[in-house]
């Protein structure tokens, strides 16, 4: 029982140290330059807000898109003042993490 203890107990330390880690280091981070042309609030349980960036491409060819997650409702809201405007947005790519809700 104590064994069993002392296992579920490590268990749950290591995964709350993935988490911490994978929360505070970024697989890459930079710059994106379009325009917002798609950003909602999205989830089942955890709400964040959903977005798609149209990188400026060459006249003529099919613009890439740029799908980002946004959690803080201050920044959500700066983005929905400027949808339909050329931004430029800093992002930081996480990865390890289970769905958008982190």
């Amino acid at each position: 029982m104590k064994a069993a203890l002392t296992a579920i107990v490590a268990l749950v330390l290591l995964v709350a140290a993935w988490f911490a880690f994978a929360l505070n280091w970024n697989y890459s981070s930079g710059e994106r330059a379009g325009w917002v042309q798609k950003f909602s609030h999205k989830g089942w349980i955890c709400k964040t807000w959903e977005g798609e960036l149209a990188l400026v491409s060459l006249p003529g060819t099919t613009p890439e898109k740029f799908i980002f997650t946004i959690w803080n409702d201050e920044t959500a809201e700066k983005v929905n003042k400027v949808m339909g405007k050329r931004v430029a947005l800093h992002y930081e790519e996480k990865v390890g993490l289970p769905g958008s809700c982190f």
